[in-house]
């Protein structure tokens, strides 16, 4: 049993549901389980095009609308916390993980497919980097 579980979760698949049903059978009494999205920075070049207060603005809707997105993936029992990362997802969560000193991530991964291997995805790089245990669900 794990007293804190991270749960990073993407907003558009379908694996949400599976990973929250792990993490709350995963979870210790008491624990506490946090789920993540991680939106990626928007360029300074982007920012630029956008100006400094639209682009603020912006951001911010952004934000909005990824944690509430990531609110309705915790699912109906909404008893994780629900957190908004930016940055590139891999290090992001791991990083954040550590921070929080989590004893666990629990992760969604597809099927790997060519450009996986050149690229590497995201549950590959948890991991290979993350300092706590990692459960992988396909």
């Amino acid at each position: 049993m794990y007293k804190t579980i991270v749960i990073p979760l993407s907003l558009d698949q379908g694996l949400a549901p599976r990973l929250m049903e792990l993490a709350r059978l995963l979870k210790d009494d008491g624990g506490k389980l946090v789920a993540v999205h991680v939106l990626d920075q928007v360029p300074k070049f982007a920012s630029y095009y956008m100006g400094d207060d639209a682009g603020s603005d912006k951001q911010n809707e952004i934000l909005a609308a990824a944690k509430q997105g990531l609110v309705e993936r915790i699912g109906a029992q909404q008893d994780a916390e629900a957190v908004v990362l930016t940055g590139h997802p891999g290090s992001s969560i791991t990083d954040y993980a550590h921070k929080i000193g989590a004893d666990c991530i629990i992760v969604g991964s597809h099927r790997p497919g060519l450009t996986d291997f050149f690229l590497g995805s995201t549950a590959a790089r948890i991991v290979r980097y993350s300092r706590c245990s990692v459960h992988v669900l396909r």
